[in-house]
């Protein structure tokens, strides 16, 4: 960061950019940043290519077709698509060699006989709607073949029938989507607990390693302590912010490419609650691993006052996904949103499934407001009053005073 020239004084807000673009080039310029975008990119590429592979392999059943049941190709894949099963046919003119087949597991299937009598050999057990699609197009050859003995036409008494259905009218109708927005949802959750962590962290580190190497008295030459504190978080939380974008971004694209979710509307207003959410919990959060780590001055000392703030993200992170698995829209999953320090983990992923009422998410946010004003000005406090002070461990009592009344109370002792 440059200086700025003599008789030219920084305005607080050309002060805080300047710190942050230090930051933000510092990081995103490191190996360790390309490096761990690229490793979790990869990491996400290959889970969501194992549930595609995965969800391919357990909706779709290779069915061999022997004798006079090979006429029966096409209405045994469009019955066993309505039932929710792919059927990929295949043409088995020997039924000793399908046998074989079905022992080796190359097929799951093979169906023999007339279409009125059909036996089905499996290796230990036939998948419900696949059976279900079987029997269904017997019953189908059955009734065909008593219609014509009636005189009626079977196809036009079969459309009859397909056309007859009960009409349902839903009182609460089920959203079709909300189980791949639960998803988007939980993935939401999961992103901001790394970001927080890892980013948070970044900032308590950096915070020690000025302190340490006395850097941060050269800086707070030229800069208050409020400008140097909010420079470093806001840098270190755009940093995090753009390897959050870029991850979600592809995260979606890979999903959408392997049909695991479908990228849409809601799908582009979820990542942008994720936005949301990610910078109201890092100010929160990274605030307090800056005020905590400007009570130390040494790098292994920094783990000692963190683990406090940590272990409630973690906390709020596995109690709030769990709780988004069970039940998102229960009164504790409600209450527990619009409280600060769970706010940032649960609430995104309500919003995202559309559980969470208008009133809710403006009371979560003007709290969440609230608290990070909070945590600014307290941390700012202590921040100012303990990253000069070197040697010992401050303590917070006396990093809550002002410099004087510290100096008064180090003397009276």
């Amino acid at each position: 960061m440059s200086a700025p020239s003599p008789g030219r004084a920084l305005s607080p807000v050309r002060a805080v950019f300047l710190v942050a673009r230090r930051e933000f080039l510092s990081k995103v310029r490191t190996r360790s940043f390309v490096i761990g975008t690229v490793v979790i990119i990869a990491a996400m590429a290959g889970f969501v290519a194992l549930q595609a592979l995965l969800f391919t392999s357990a909706s779709t059943s290779v069915v061999g077709l022997n004798g006079q049941a090979t006429v029966l190709a096409q209405p045994l894949e469009e019955t066993a698509r309505s039932l929710g099963r792919e059927v990929e046919v295949v043409d088995v003119p020997d039924s000793a060699a399908g046998e074989e087949l079905v022992r080796s597991g190359d097929l799951d299937a093979l169906v023999l006989g007339a279409p009125d009598a059909l036996r089905v050999l499996v290796k230990d057990g036939l998948d419900p709607s696949l059976a279900n699609a079987v029997d269904l197009i017997v019953k189908q050859q059955v009734l065909a073949a008593q219609l014509a003995e009636a005189g009626l036409d079977p196809a036009r008494v079969q459309q009859n029938v397909a056309d007859a259905r009960v009409r349902v009218v839903a009182l609460d109708p089920e959203d079709p989507m909300v189980g791949q927005r639960l998803v988007i949802g939980l993935v939401i959750a999961g992103l901001l607990y790394y970001s927080l962590l890892v980013y948070g962290t970044m900032v308590a580190q950096g915070v020690v390693e000025e302190k340490s190497s006395r850097v941060v008295e050269i800086l707070l030459s030229t800069l208050r302590p409020a400008q140097l504190l909010m420079g470093k978080v806001i840098g270190l939380g755009a940093v995090g912010l753009a390897q959050l974008l870029l991850i979600g971004a592809i995260g979606l694209g890979l999903a959408s490419a392997a049909g695991v979710v479908a990228v849409d509307g809601p799908t582009g207003g979820a990542l942008l609650i994720g936005v949301l959410w990610y910078l109201l919990g890092f100010f929160l959060y990274a605030t307090v691993f800056a005020a905590a780590a400007s009570l130390v001055s040494r790098q292994e000392e920094v783990q000692s006052v963190l683990t406090p703030i940590t272990m409630l993200i973690v906390i709020a992170f596995v109690v709030g996904f769990n709780l988004l698995v069970r039940d998102p829209a229960s009164r504790l999953v409600a209450v527990l949103s619009v409280l600060p320090p769970f706010a940032p983990i649960l609430m995104p992923g309500r919003m995202a499934i559309g559980a969470a009422p208008a009133w809710q998410v403006v009371l979560a946010v003007a709290l969440a407001l609230g608290a990070a004003a909070g945590v600014v000005w307290v941390g700012g406090k202590v921040y100012a009053n303990a990253v000069l002070r070197t040697g010992a461990r401050v303590r917070l009592r006396d990093a809550l005073r002002s410099p004087r009344g510290a100096a008064q109370g180090s003397a009276r002792g």
